[in-house]
């Protein structure tokens, strides 16, 4: 039981550190006509948003932008994250179902 404790400890500790890592993890993403951009680490923190001119013309249009684009990023930098934090859990341990 004290060895599982310590595992347990470990593990939280590597992912924390893993964590602190992601910050660092910058993610692009893209409308499919490059009009906006946006960058994200991958703990889901927006770092930049590039917004072309002529979608300053339409606020409409550059809500849509902006909403589609900005979950697609949120989404990619989920996926990263829980990439890195299952296979540390999962390497920590081994025994549990991690789905």
């Amino acid at each position: 039981m004290m060895g599982m404790m310590s595992k347990i400890k470990e593990t939280q500790a590597k992912v924390e550190e893993a964590k602190k890592q992601l910050d660092h993890v910058i993610l692009q993403q893209k409308s499919n006509d490059d009009l906006l951009k946006v960058s994200i680490n991958a703990n889901r923190e927006i770092k930049s948003i590039y917004i072309n001119d002529e979608l300053l013309k339409d606020k409409e249009q550059l809500e849509d932008y902006l909403i589609l684009t900005l979950n697609k990023a949120i989404k990619k930098a989920t996926k990263t994250q829980e990439a890195e934090l299952g296979a540390i859990a999962k390497e920590g341990m081994p025994n549990l179902p991690f789905g």
